[in-house]
């Protein structure tokens, strides 16, 4: 593996990577990210960061769902979130990220 490798694989890992990313306007993979894409997307992160939150658990809730849905099993995130003392998994949650199963 060349130094290059291992910085493109070190840059394009992690929470942060997309977020750089697309602060540069450089996709993951080189390529520059157009315009009207750029700024649709800063339009309606503006939005968001204007929105009035309503706790910082409920976020945490929110991203541990969405993101551990990708990742681990129903069942399993379902104990792991009862086991951290968050609500369990929601019948509409189910339904959309692990298709009603």
């Amino acid at each position: 593996m060349t130094a290059q490798t291992n910085q493109m694989d070190a840059s394009t890992k992690g929470a942060d990577a997309v977020d750089e990313a697309i602060a540069n306007g450089i996709d993951l993979d080189g390529s520059p990210i157009e315009p009207a894409k750029l700024d649709l997307y800063n339009q309606v992160m503006a939005l968001e960061g204007n929105r009035q939150r309503s706790g910082v658990k409920n976020t945490m809730r929110s991203r541990i769902v969405r993101i551990g849905a990708k990742h681990i099993s129903q069942v399993e995130l379902n104990q792991m979130l009862e086991e951290a003392d968050f609500a369990p998994l929601k019948d509409k949650e189910i339904a959309f990220y692990y298709g009603g199963k």
